[in-house]
């Protein structure tokens, strides 16, 4: 223990560099995700997240949405804890045997109109986990799937293109084209 104590005063700690974004062009992709969502829902978009039983790297990367750095709330966009107050379900990882239910309750428990994204390579076809005994395979297994987000995991910044381009094939009926 003490040997470990000392290692860790003497070695620099194990970093990766920050990813330098525009701030300008960030807060014009946030702000323009509000404006299409205000002048398609008539409100801010507010989002349900589900973990349908991923390793929590897309996780990660949708909760950086809210950190400091991205801090989507400033522009209307918001995280709900009740599927009956959200619009979009962003549902994460694979979809197991165990989160079908769930996943299932949680999308009837959603009022219309509403949209399911699926975040990440496992989200769209079970990824890595395909094929397991306790998989039952991507969300459009379970539920209708309205936009794919491709990545290992996404980017925050990713995510919010994805949002937006839901956002702009949603016609005034509220179902996506």
């Amino acid at each position: 223990m003490r040997k470990l104590l000392f290692e860790s005063l003497i070695r620099a700690p194990l970093t990766e560099p920050v990813v330098r974004h525009d701030d300008a062009s960030l807060r014009e992709l946030a702000a323009t995700v509000d404006t299409t969502a205000r002048r398609r829902l008539g409100r801010s978009l507010s989002i349900r997240e589900v973990d349908a039983g991923s390793c929590n790297g897309c996780e990660l990367e949708i909760h950086a949405l809210n950190n400091a750095f991205y801090d989507i709330e400033r522009f209307g966009i918001r995280f709900v804890a009740s599927p009956r107050h959200a619009d979009v379900l962003l549902v994460t990882g694979p979809v197991t045997k165990n989160m079908r239910e769930a996943l299932q309750r949680t999308y009837d428990a959603t009022p219309d109109p509403k949209w399911v994204v699926a975040v990440g390579n496992c989200g769209r076809d079970g990824g890595c986990f395909a094929g397991s005994y306790a998989v039952v395979g991507g969300v459009s297994e379970v539920v209708p799937v309205d936009l794919h987000i491709p990545g290992c995991p996404p980017s925050p910044l990713i995510i919010l293109k994805g949002l937006l381009a839901l956002l702009e094939h949603v016609n005034v009926e509220g179902t996506a084209s």
